[in-house]
């Protein structure tokens, strides 16, 4: 491969008014028929993505959001891929590898001739720094590296023992136990391959200035507007990327991005809420696209705080929120009530357990029980945007604080911007909290361990719920490689949490994302981070 081409300033002054300009980015070649090469139109082709809000960072490994990941996903490359719309593990950087029969070593021969965006080389080196970069952090800094790996460092759960560079293009992975959904860990979003020259100059700062080597590389971001990436001119996959550039512009309000999408101000739009769908389908200019569901939305309630210390309490509210209305209400037949933290797509899932029915007389005798007859205070804090199980934080919000106040309690809903809502529900400063997950890698472990085991408080486990027993479940469900064996410890992890109830399980979506006619190939993912390589614009 050649050297990166920098860009020219005509490319440049082309960027900064296709960015402004949104959505003329696909226009025909003009009147007069003067075109490109081969017939392509003279136009730069720029994408305009509209979604429910900002990034928190682009290092992906620093963040746990999909609107981070949607955007990181186009800027790096990971190890090993998911398929185009499952979690089935294909190649990647790594063009093939071999585990032994013990689970404990694997082997990648890595691609050859890859570059980094600054130009810098891809090898097993780069691998081995990522690895130990996350593997010196912490919780804080890399919450999901502890997630899926067991924690940091010389941490006793620590799954990975070292990674070593055993020649310039293979790289050996040495564990500590076996460990069934490695390779779909590694696939991961959170597990891009960074450049270790960008990331070892910019430290803390690395999220604002990403560099990978993925089909895009970064080009500008305005905070809470729009972030800009282009074309990686030197992608290592032949005829990928086919667009220019893409720019994904933050439109919190469901009817906005409605509108911009409609005006065609933009090309894609997320969050298209399930009353719109019909809207969609009828306008012969625009496609609806539904996401392959494997999520779910929940009530998180922080079991360190009073009164949700006491599993009494919980169940209570398992029994005072009324699901099926609220599926009913903001989901127009799009989704199903949830009654486990897992979706029924994913492996292991437990059918038999009886969800709790909604039962205000029984959550009253419940927290009368726990002590408290007359209810209590608290807050409830409802989301600032869309996400694909939850089109509407607020509405929802809305509809539990009546179910609450009908058995006595009384709730005041309270929001904050998306970084610093998570950033609070992570401390563990919420009463209760509206959340869900979008499952990364298709293992009924990255919703278990990486949401509900003690491992992860303060990461991942917004709840702070911890369980010796499900502990030692999960951890041998993960060590186990025979599937039938390993579903049936899932399936006895869900009535662990079922009975001690630290969430709400409400709903299972099919989220829906729209387009224009003019985009063509788009795919939406199962994991919500969507790769636009392939993407194009006629």
């Amino acid at each position: 491969m050649g050297k990166k081409k920098f860009l020219s300033w005509a490319f440049l002054v082309l960027l900064l008014v296709s960015t402004a300009l949104y959505g003329c980015s696909s226009d025909d070649a003009s009147e007069n028929g003067e075109s490109g090469s081969e017939g392509e139109s003279a136009e730069e082709k720029t994408l305009i993505f509209g979604r429910g809000g900002d990034s928190v960072s682009l290092d992906p490994i620093t963040v746990t959001d999909g609107e981070s990941f949607k955007v990181t996903k186009n800027i790096f490359d990971t190890l090993v891929n998911f398929g185009e719309q499952d979690t089935e593990i294909e190649p990647a950087l790594a063009s093939e590898w071999v585990a032994s029969e013990d689970g404990l070593t694997y082997t990648f021969t890595l691609e050859e001739g890859i570059k980094f965006h600054d130009d810098t080389d891809f090898n097993a080196e780069a691998v081995v720094k990522n690895f130990e970069r996350w593997a010196a952090g912490d919780g804080e800094q890399f919450p999901y590296y502890g997630s899926m790996f067991g924690g940091y460092g010389d941490d006793e759960g620590h799954v990975i023992e070292s990674v070593e560079a055993t020649g310039d293009y293979e790289v050996v992975f040495t564990l500590k136990r076996p460990q069934a959904p490695f390779l779909k860990n590694l696939a991961m979003s959170p597990f891009a391959i960074a450049s270790p020259t960008a990331f070892e100059a910019a430290g803390d700062t690395f999220g604002d200035n990403p560099v990978g080597t993925g089909p895009f590389e970064f080009v500008e971001w305005k905070r809470n507007d729009t972030i800009t990436i282009a074309k990686f001119d030197d992608y290592w996959v032949d005829g990928e990327p086919k667009l220019d550039q893409v720019v994904f512009r933050a439109i919190p309000d469901n009817s906005a991005r409605l509108n911009a999408l409609l005006s065609g101000e933009i090309d894609l739009a997320d969050g298209i809420t399930p009353s719109d769908g019909a809207t969609i389908e009828g306008d012969e200019n625009l496609q609806l696209f539904e996401r392959p569901s494997m999520n779910v939305g929940y009530l998180g309630m922080t079991v360190t705080r009073e009164p949700f210390d006491d599993p009494l309490v919980r169940q209570a509210f398992n029994h005072a929120i009324d699901k099926q209305a609220l599926v009913d209400a903001f989901y127009e037949g799009r989704a199903e009530v949830a009654k486990n933290p897992i979706p029924p797509v994913i492996s292991g899932y437990n059918d038999s357990i009886e969800g709790y029915e909604y039962d205000p007389e029984r959550a009253k005798e419940l927290l009368a029980e726990a002590g408290l007859p007359d209810g209590f205070e608290m807050e409830l804090y409802a989301m600032p945007v869309p996400r694909p199980y939850m089109p509407d934080g607020q509405k929802v919000a809305e509809a539990i604080q009546k179910n609450l106040a009908d058995v006595g309690v009384t709730a005041e809903i309270v929001s904050f911007e998306w970084a610093t809502y998570l950033e609070k529900a992570a401390n563990g400063e919420a009463d209760a909290f509206l959340l869900g997950w979008t499952g990364d890698n298709g293992d009924a472990d990255n919703f278990l361990y990486a949401l509900l085991d003690q491992d992860n408080v303060g990461t991942n486990n917004y709840t702070y719920y911890e369980s010796q027993e499900l502990h030692d479940v999960l951890i041998q469900a993960q060590s186990e490689v025979d599937e039938d064996l390993r579903n049936e410890l899932y399936m006895q992890a869900q009535e662990i949490i079922h009975e001690d109830a630290p969430w709400v399980p409400l709903a299972h979506s099919t989220p829906l994302l729209a387009g224009g006619n003019n985009v063509i190939n788009f795919k939406a993912h199962p994991t919500g981070s969507d790769k636009l390589a392939s993407v194009d614009l006629e």
